[in-house]
């Protein structure tokens, strides 16, 4: 058994998460975490809600709310949503707890202390009208490098590379579209530099495994091409104290240092919560972060590539005293570099690029109050943005849940479940097995290890197609056998064979479909007699905070007791009774009412 930590990237709280979002981070993390636990893995996922920065701030001033207020509102709404997705986090907190702000802090001092935290000199873009530092993403221009427009101060996506807002040509403030202005102060960096080699050689070694996505560790790699100092922290009233700068309120560390803590955080939150509750010891983490055994990915999408390997491995290095400049551990020990950046590229919808402010958006609550959510599950996971940007269209996405999981997938269950309550009330005998029931059987059990192997590498969409086909050879097996046609008394033992033969694969199949679609395969597993619940679901609590601050939100869940990723046989004598679908056909219409609610968003 290993120690499996999936990192999942943390959803900013100045709004509701989009359909865009949970397509890098969510579905992809929660499919790999499931499998991996059926498989016998000891995993533990975690995430939460990114509350600090300029951007929060922001929002905040033009809602006319404090900071505090409309993270509290974001991290409900967005906590409440991925619950009902069916995210099955062990913690999912957020990063205004004073937990994260202690491990932040401890980590900072370590690198600090380590010689990797220098101070600097900078120019700080201020907005003219607002009067607040500006983030290097807030402030937009003209590339120097390749000329594209839209460059932002801290990359260009265009060509990659990384950027200095002070060299952007005729750069504006994304808040106020004015001039943003420049002042000298003093600031923390991160001596990139002085980790470069450390970096290059885990770079470079991640690359042999060939377990990378060819684009992640190409962009990875070229990030090291031009290394420079990053500042780490901000002037900035919202945020995490800086450690030794208590006497200066107005600094504060910079969002992504803090950010990417969180999952470190998440663990040693999850771990004390864990022996509040007499389940554990406050120092189970270390089994995830300080065991050189266990193993990490981290889920995102690709626009935070630059953060996760480079920026937090760089951190983790100069924690652990591993760059140029030497160092002792801290108190945290020796942290674990990722095992693997599994980051997707971008979804867009209808042909553009999401943008709330212009109204081409689809909001997870939104989809969730009016379609099934494994139905939007199973599009992420069949057509999502793996290895390359796919495109979201409400038409596909009545499509696939159509033809593929009602006349596919559900059609199957049905008419399985149907047959049997008609034919006997109970799961029947099989009694002597020919070719094709052999055949079929063997065909669909040999999935466990394609389909797994499949998950394990991050080949989702391969997975599911790869499930989707079994499906296809169930539905094939009816036709060829024809059980409907066996009402002779002397055909009732080959009836309840053909009938046994696919109660048993619908529920392999159905095994195999809980990691993608965990709502519709407990309610499948009922259909089939069983109790409903071979995919355990996250639940949503409220509690106290560990160290005095606000009580918050949380998604957690109990995960240990799991159907195994391998066939379970069904026993004869189950009671089956007649099925409802399990899958809502959509129809036609929701296609041109769904393009209208766009149309209206963007005031068309």
């Amino acid at each position: 058994m290993s120690h499996i930590l999936s990192a999942v990237a943390w959803p900013y709280a100045n709004g509701p998460r989009h359909i865009g979002h949970v397509a890098g981070f969510g579905v992809p993390s929660d499919v790999f975490s499931r499998y991996m636990r059926m498989r016998g893995e000891d995993v533990l996922m975690v995430s939460g809600t990114d509350e600090h920065g300029t951007p929060i701030l922001v929002a905040a001033e033009e809602e006319g709310v404090t900071p505090k207020a409309l993270a509290d509102k974001n991290n409900r709404v967005i906590v409440e949503d991925l619950v009902a997705l069916g995210l099955s986090y062990d913690l999912f907190t957020r990063t205004t707890t004073v937990n994260h702000e202690k491990v932040v802090q401890q980590m900072f001092e370590t690198c600090r202390d380590n010689g990797y935290m220098i101070i600097e000199d900078t120019d700080v873009a201020i907005d003219p009208i607002s009067g607040n530092t500006l983030p290097d993403r807030y402030i937009e221009g003209t590339c120097p490098i390749c000329g594209a427009e839209g460059a932002r101060g801290d990359q260009c996506d265009n060509c990659g590379n990384q950027l200095d807002p002070r060299d952007l040509i005729d750069p504006i403030s994304k808040v106020s579209g004015q001039t943003p202005e420049f002042k000298v102060t003093q600031h923390y960096f991160l001596d990139l530099p002085a980790l470069a080699e450390a970096l290059a050689v885990w770079l470079n070694k991640v690359e042999e495994t060939g377990e990378w996505r060819q684009n992640v560790i190409s962009f990875s790699q070229h990030l090291l091409e031009d290394v420079r100092p990053r500042a780490m922290s901000r002037d900035i009233s919202w945020g995490i104290p800086v450690p030794g700068w208590e006497d200066q309120p107005s600094k504060r560390l910079y969002v992504w240092f803090d950010a990417v803590i969180g999952y470190l955080s998440a663990s040693v939150e999850w771990a004390r919560r864990r022996e509040a509750a007499g389940k554990g010891s406050a120092e189970d983490w270390r089994e995830w972060w300080n065991n050189p055994e266990a193993l990490s990915y981290y889920f995102m999408g690709k626009d935070n590539i630059v953060f996760h390997s480079q920026i937090w491995p760089a951190e983790l290095l100069a924690n652990n005293g591993e760059g140029a400049k030497g160092g002792e551990l801290g108190p945290l020990g020796k942290l674990n570099l990722p095992t693997q950046v599994v980051a997707s590229e971008f979804l867009t919808m209808e042909g553009k690029k999401f943008s709330s402010s212009k109204g081409v958006v689809i909001y997870v609550r939104d989809v969730l109050s009016r379609y099934q959510p494994d139905a939007l599950r199973y599009f992420i996971s069949i057509a999502g943005p793996e290895t390359s940007d796919s495109d979201f269209t409400w038409a596909e996405f009545v499509r696939r849940n159509n033809s593929e999981l009602v006349a596919g997938w559900g059609n199957l269950v049905n008419r399985t479940a149907a047959m049997i309550a008609k034919n006997f009330g109970e799961i029947p005998a099989a009694g002597e097995l020919e070719d094709i029931d052999r055949e079929l059987l063997d065909t669909v059990e040999s999935g466990f290890e394609t389909v797994g192997e499949l998950i394990a590498h991050h080949h989702q969409r391969s997975a599911l197609t790869e499930a989707m086909k079994l499906v296809g050879e169930a539905n094939a097996y009816v036709t060829r056998t024809e059980p409907f046609k066996l009402k002779a008394p002397e055909q009732r033992e080959r009836l309840g064979t053909v009938l046994h033969t696919l109660v048993q694969v619908v529920s392999d199949l159905n095994t195999m479909m809980s990691v993608f679609l965990p709502h519709s395969s407990n309610a499948i597993d009922k259909v089939l007699g069983g109790t409903g619940d071979i995919a355990p679901m996250p639940q949503l609590e409220e509690v106290e905070d560990l160290d005095g601050g606000d009580p918050y939100p949380i998604i957690t869940g109990e995960y240990s007791d799991l159907r195994p990723w391998e066939r379970v046989a069904v026993q004869p004598g189950t009671p089956i009774s007649k099925p409802k679908p399990v899958f809502q056909k959509l129809d036609d219409a929701v296609v041109e009412e769904e393009l209208d609610r766009l149309r209206e968003k963007a005031g068309e």
